[in-house]
């Protein structure tokens, strides 16, 4: 049989992803993904470490950076994307930079990391107030409340999970309470976003976008969102509201989210997950403790 008549197959815009060597969501990124755009990925080296700020570091260094993205020279990506959360706010807004201009060096075309097109996506929706949900431990929430802070974003309230390894196995059902619990009523923020890109989020977005009446979004989400902006492309999230203006809705009245929802949580000092979490019990007597301990401020 003769196709040579179907001219195919229809050209490809890249991008680049660098991510962790534990990255195990490949195939939710792909989602955001239009089909005239192809992700290629890559992996930073393994290192024996559990999820962490020095994991965070290890994965971040800028020579580590500069070698992943020049695995993908050859394929000559429009822009490279830092599939990681953590490891692009460790550093703050400065050192969120730097990685950025250490990846563009490399590969000699714009580069975004997750944190940074947080930042980004929180101005595009307006979010003064912002609801933190992570899987992380104390530690390492509190520098991603730091980094949101230094934006000049307040933090109304924020969920965390603990977790230090198989982030990428937490259900939806776990995500969708933790959300519940950063935002207990409605008018307490502009928008929650879900922290680490190991994290399965995709599918539940409109649920809780729906249910909380703000904006929601996640790790992956804003990465791709970004990446695809540079290239003058949208992202592909129905019913999400970064992705589809359509899906945006205006301010609305405080009151209960409704059945199931979690206890009153009080709002939290910007930038300070600190007394609130470290005052709980349990939480910070040690690393095993803070390891297993979920909690919220």
């Amino acid at each position: 049989m003769d196709i040579s008549f179907l001219g195919g197959p229809a050209p490809q815009r890249g991008v680049g992803v660098v991510a962790p060597f534990d990255f195990a969501l490949d195939r939710e990124l792909w989602r955001w993904v239009p089909d005239d755009v192809s992700l290629h990925m890559t992996r930073t080296p393994f290192v024996p470490v559990e999820v962490s700020l020095d994991l965070a570091r290890l994965v971040s260094e800028h020579q580590t950076l500069g070698e992943a993205v020049r695995t993908l020279n050859a394929i000559a990506p429009e822009v490279v994307a830092y599939a990681c959360t953590s490891g692009s706010f460790v550093g703050g807004i400065a050192g969120e930079r730097a990685m950025c201009e250490a990846m563009t060096w490399a590969g000699a075309v714009p580069s975004v990391t997750t944190s940074g097109a947080l930042l980004d996506a929180l101005a595009e929706l307006g979010v003064r107030r912002v609801a933190l949900v992570t899987p992380y431990t104390v530690s390492v929430t509190r520098a991603l409340e730091a980094y949101v802070a230094e934006a000049g974003v307040a933090i109304t309230g924020c969920a965390f999970m603990g977790l230090t390894r198989h982030i990428w196995q937490v259900p939806y059902r776990d995500v969708a309470d933790m959300a519940r619990q950063a935002v207990p009523r409605q008018g307490t923020a502009d928008a929650l976003f879900i922290s680490c890109t190991n994290l399965p989020t995709y599918d539940v977005i409109p649920q809780l976008e729906a249910e909380l009446r703000i904006p929601v979004i996640s790790a992956n989400q804003v990465t791709m969102w970004a990446a695809l902006r540079r290239l003058g492309t949208p992202a592909v999230g129905p019913y999400q509201a970064l992705t589809d203006p359509s899906a945006r809705i205006g301010p609305t009245v405080p009151g209960p989210i409704g059945p199931g929802m979690a206890g009153p949580v009080g709002p939290a000092v910007a930038g300070s997950v600190g007394p609130a979490v470290a005052d709980m019990p349990g939480v910070g007597d040690g690393p095993d403790t803070e390891q297993q301990q979920e909690g919220w401020t």
